[in-house]
C-alpha cells in the first residue's frame, strides 16, 4: 500500500462504510436548515429520509464550505503522522473548495517542508465525485505513487460523466446553481429537465423532457451515447438520488439490462446534505466513465 493519504470532503456522497472500506479520509462540510447548524456527517445525525422531508415541508437550507482555517487543520492532523496527501475537492464550478483547500495547503509548507499535499479539483460532485475518488482508490492500491496518481485524476477526471434529472428545479435557482431563465421550464406542466455537468464543473440544463418515464430513459440512453466501449462498457456506474427510491431503481434496472458486461451491480447512494440542500428532493443522477465532457 502506498504511504500517503488520499482524501476527499462528504460531498463525494459516499457512505460512511464507502469511504472506511476504500481507506479515503473525509472532511464534512457544513450546512444549516431553518437556521439550526449541522454537519454533513454522511446521514449519521439526521437521516436522509428525514432532511429532504423537512425540505418539503418548506425548510430552508443553507451550505457553507470548509474555510481555510478548518482545512488547515484538517491537514495538519494528517500531516503529523509524517504522511504526504492528495485531496481532492467538489467541483471549483459550484463551490470555492478546491481555492480553500490550496490556499491552506501553501500556508502549511513552511511548517511541513519535508512534506507534500496536492490539491485536486474533481470538476464533479455527489457519487460522480465518489466515482472518481472509487478510482483513484483502486489505483493507489496497483501502487501508483503519490505525483502518479495526481496526474492520473487530473488527465481523466473529465471522462467521469455526470447525467441527472430533477421532478423540481426551484431548489436549484434558489440555491443559485441555476439560473432562473434555465430554470423556468422546470415549473411547467409535467417537465423534468435532463442536465449534465460540463467541462467546467457546473451544471447545465441540456434537455426538457415531459413525464419521469421519458426522462429515465433518456438517463439512459446518455448513457449509451457517451459511455467507454458503448453498450460493452466494463467499469463501475454509480447513482444518486434525493429521496425517490423508486426514480433510481428503475434507471438502475433499465442499465443492468442494457449493460451486460459492468463491474458488478448499479450502485445507489443518497445525496448528502450538501449537495442536496441545492437540489432538494426528486433528483437522480447517473455516473459513469465516457467521453471527455465538453463545454
Amino acid at each position: 500500500m502506498a504511504e500517503y493519504i488520499l482524501s476527499a470532503t462528504s460531498t463525494a456522497d459516499l457512505t460512511k462504510e464507502q469511504f472506511e472500506e476504500r481507506d479515503i479520509r473525509v472532511v464534512f462540510f457544513h450546512y444549516t436548515i431553518d437556521g439550526e447548524e449541522k454537519i454533513d456527517d454522511l446521514g449519521q445525525s439526521i437521516s436522509f429520509h428525514d432532511f429532504y422531508q423537512m425540505m418539503e415541508q418548506g425548510a430552508m437550507t443553507k451550505t457553507s464550505q470548509l474555510s481555510i482555517g478548518e482545512y488547515m487543520d484538517y491537514f495538519r492532523g494528517m500531516l503529523t503522522e509524517g504522511k504526504d496527501i492528495l485531496h481532492v475537492t467538489l467541483s471549483s464550478g459550484l463551490s470555492g473548495d478546491y481555492n480553500s483547500a490550496r490556499s491552506a495547503s501553501e500556508m502549511l509548507k513552511e511548517e511541513f517542508p519535508e512534506r507534500k499535499i496536492y490539491v485536486v479539483d474533481s470538476l464533479g460532485a455527489s457519487t460522480g465525485y465518489g466515482l472518481l475518488m472509487d478510482k483513484l482508490a483502486e489505483k493507489r492500491k496497483e501502487g501508483l505513487s503519490l505525483e502518479e496518481l495526481r496526474d492520473y485524476a487530473e488527465e481523466h477526471k473529465l471522462e467521469l460523466n455526470h447525467w441527472f434529472f430533477s421532478t423540481d428545479l426551484k431548489y436549484y435557482v434558489r440555491g443559485g446553481r441555476i439560473s432562473k431563465a434555465s430554470g423556468f421550464f422546470g415549473t411547467m406542466l409535467r417537465i423534468c429537465p435532463l442536465l449534465n455537468m460540463n467541462d467546467q464543473g457546473k451544471l447545465i440544463p441540456r434537455e426538457k423532457i415531459r413525464t419521469v418515464k421519458k426522462v429515465e430513459a433518456a438517463l439512459v440512453e446518455k448513457m449509451v451515447e457517451n459511455a467507454i466501449d458503448g453498450l460493452d462498457y466494463s467499469d463501475k456506474v454509480f447513482i444518486s438520488m434525493s429521496d425517490c427510491p423508486d426514480y433510481a431503481n428503475a434507471v438502475k434496472e433499465m442499465v443492468e439490462a442494457k449493460f451486460p458486461k459492468l463491474n458488478g451491480k448499479v450502485v445507489i447512494n443518497s445525496i448528502g446534505t450538501t449537495i442536496g440542500s441545492h437540489t432538494g428532493p426528486g433528483t437522480v443522477a447517473l455516473f459513469f466513465w465516457g467521453k471527455k465532457r465538453g463545454a
